[in-house]
């Protein structure tokens, strides 16, 4: 069984689908591993760490492999490199490309979508959207600090005081509650909203202050699976209401609201942004969804009115060896439940609750029900 890590070919994508210590993990099971040049040098691994891993470095990689990982979704220019009936694992964004996942069924690889993986117990530790998110939310932080013009933690000099900054975290998904437990850390006074009740005790377990409209419909605001309902337009306007209000006063927002296949929601509208104080700072985790804020520009730290809009896309690729390394191990996980320990060969189980989750393609066909219907 032959294992490929490939290069990405995209140059704003600067994380890895392996590390030296995932390499030496696949080789226990039985794999060899073929690693394309250069493929972690922006992640801060050079070949020859990958070498001394136990991987061949070599061009073309990806050529004969049974098993090909990656970040991103191949492109066009990948497939005619890969052999049929290779398995390709990556982050796939499958919603709203169901041309470039058909013509992953029609160059005959089997697709694995990680960010498809379903939220069980057991799918924990290949959870990609936790991982990633997790990053992306410490992350927002430090960008919003770094665009912020002053210190976010009170600090008592002789010189004088200088008051603690205001962080308003929107969202307390993984991604928000990392930004808020980071926040903290650096000492700024934080406070978080969401539209799930149980989101109230997180937030506030984390040492921030819950920001909500708090009446009878809120505290019925969650499906028994954990997710929120859809809210009416008169709890919406009370909340929106309050939000505006509570801009005002902050320093630095963080909106972290992703729906998997829709826009993003907008959370902070033109109005909203135009009442902040000048040097205040936004920083926008959905941009590549639409983001959260009205005038938000994707790759861009734009100026409204002196308030900074940071829109940066792949926020967790901006600690790429941090964010590789997570990857690496939800890869490295999901593809040992489909290795047989005895025969050291690839042996999937198609039943298998994670599989049907993720897999897209197989056998010249895209297979998963939620895009089998508009690729036929």
């Amino acid at each position: 069984m032959r294992i490929a890590v490939a290069r990405e070919a995209d140059p704003a994508e600067p994380r890895v689908a392996a590390t030296p210590e995932t390499v030496k993990q696949l080789k226990s099971l039985g794999a060899d591993i073929v690693v394309e040049p250069g493929a972690g040098v922006a992640s801060g691994i050079p070949d020859a760490e990958f070498s001394q891993a136990g991987a061949v470095v070599e061009r073309g990689a990806a050529s004969t492999a049974d098993v090909v990982l990656k970040v991103r979704r191949p492109t066009a220019a990948d497939l005619t490199g890969y052999k049929r009936g290779a398995l390709v694992v990556a982050i796939m964004d499958p919603y709203g490309n169901e041309a470039a996942i058909k013509s992953m069924a029609d160059a005959g690889v089997t697709a694995f979508a990680m960010e498809l993986m379903p939220r069980i117990t057991r799918a924990q530790s290949m959870d990609v959207l936790s991982s990633q998110a997790n990053l992306a939310g410490y992350r927002a932080v430090i960008d919003g600090a770094g665009e912020y013009g002053r210190a976010l933690p009170m600090m008592m000099t002789a010189a004088g005081t200088v008051p603690a900054a205001r962080v308003f975290v929107m969202g307390a998904g993984v991604a928000g509650l990392q930004a808020i437990a980071t926040a903290r850390r650096l000492g700024a006074v934080v406070t978080a909203t969401d539209v799930r009740p149980a989101a109230k005790e997180q937030v506030e377990s984390l040492g921030a202050k819950f920001i909500a409209v708090e009446d009878e419909e809120f505290k019925q605001a969650e499906t028994a699976a954990g997710y929120a309902k859809e809210m009416s337009k008169e709890y919406r306007a009370r909340q929106a209401a309050l939000v505006a209000e509570h801009i005002k006063k902050q320093d630095i927002v963080i909106t972290t609201a992703l729906i998997p296949g829709r826009p993003a929601p907008k959370l902070v509208s033109r109005d909203m942004v135009a009442s902040m104080k000048p040097g205040s700072v936004l920083v926008d985790l959905a941009v590549e969804r639409g983001g959260n804020v009205e005038g938000v520009k994707a790759g861009e730290v734009n100026e409204i009115n002196g308030v900074k809009i940071v829109g940066y896309a792949n926020v967790a690729g901006r600690i790429a060896a941090s964010a590789s390394a997570l990857y690496a191990k939800n890869l490295y996980t999901f593809l040992e439940t489909m290795i047989d320990r005895n025969t050291k060969e690839l042996a999937i189980n198609w039943d298998d609750e994670i599989v049907k989750g993720t897999a897209l393609t197989r056998d010249g066909a895209v297979i998963h029900p939620s895009f089998a219907k508009n690729a036929a």
